[in-house]
């Protein structure tokens, strides 16, 4: 089967409204040439620059996600941004369960899942992450986590609601350690995520969901990784932050 390739920038805490807009407004020309029915491009700014990069993007092949939902549609909770404000602002896709959220706020399989849904029931397109850590991958329970994090993450959707839902795999073990997945372990860790999905949702919905890499992709390894069966794109942390080396990362993903 053939997956459109998506390559989505998470510019974390970085950003300004006037940075951001600037970064778009010169990364647009450099992707002009990129078909839309070959890759989706997305850019995730934080929350207070989404304006700014969504009305630079307007007119161009890049879309536009958030870092972040909350699952209820409005209330008491302070910090948090609904599936509605982020559909009003005009935002196409949001990242949910990123490794930090996880690691420095909490977030859980169970409150990745209630996300999850509110986002889809506002119409966005989920980026739903999972991944491992260093003492999970050096204890062999990578696939036990990653199973653990799918059940949890997508309970009660149906078929149809995967189908909107790209998964982004960070092996957190290989960010920041020393230690680098090549292309054919990522391809292997990819596949049984893959098969697993394949379980959940049958071969028919699982075959056509797109899987991001998420461990330090950079323009010189893009195309290597892509060209794995399963890795149908990234979720770029770094090599976002700038026109030149996120249009390259791009450019050699979808090289043929």
């Amino acid at each position: 089967m053939s997956r459109k390739v998506i390559i989505a920038g998470n510019w974390k805490m970085n950003k300004t409204a006037a940075e951001g807009k600037a970064l778009v407004e010169a990364l647009k020309p450099l992707v002009a040439d990129v078909c839309p029915d070959v890759a989706d491009i997305v850019v995730c700014p934080p929350f207070t620059t989404l304006a700014a990069v969504v009305e630079a993007a307007k007119g161009s092949n890049i879309k536009v996600g958030a870092q972040n939902v909350h699952w209820a549609a409005s209330g008491a909770f302070t910090g948090e941004i609904s599936a509605a404000m982020l559909k009003e602002a005009g935002v196409e896709y949001v990242i949910i369960g990123h490794s930090e959220r996880r690691q420095y706020f909490g977030e859980t399989d169970a409150t990745v899942n209630q996300r999850l849904k509110a986002a889809l029931a506002a119409g966005l397109k989920p980026i739903v992450c999972v991944g491992e850590l260093l003492e999970e991958r050096e204890g062999g329970r990578t696939e036990q986590v990653l199973a653990a994090q799918l059940t949890g993450g997508l309970a009660g959707l149906t078929p149809e609601e995967m189908t909107r839902v790209v998964i982004a795999y960070e092996p957190v073990w290989a960010i920041g350690t020393g230690k680098t997945a090549t292309p054919e372990m990522a391809e292997l860790t990819h596949n049984f995520i893959r098969c697993t999905l394949n379980d959940l949702f049958g071969k028919e919905v699982g075959e056509g969901v797109r899987i991001q890499y998420g461990g330090s992709m950079k323009a010189e390894n893009a195309g290597e990784l892509v060209a794995q069966r399963n890795i149908d794109g990234g979720l770029i942390g770094g090599a976002a932050l700038k026109a030149d080396s996120f249009a390259a990362l791009i450019h050699n993903a979808i090289a043929k």
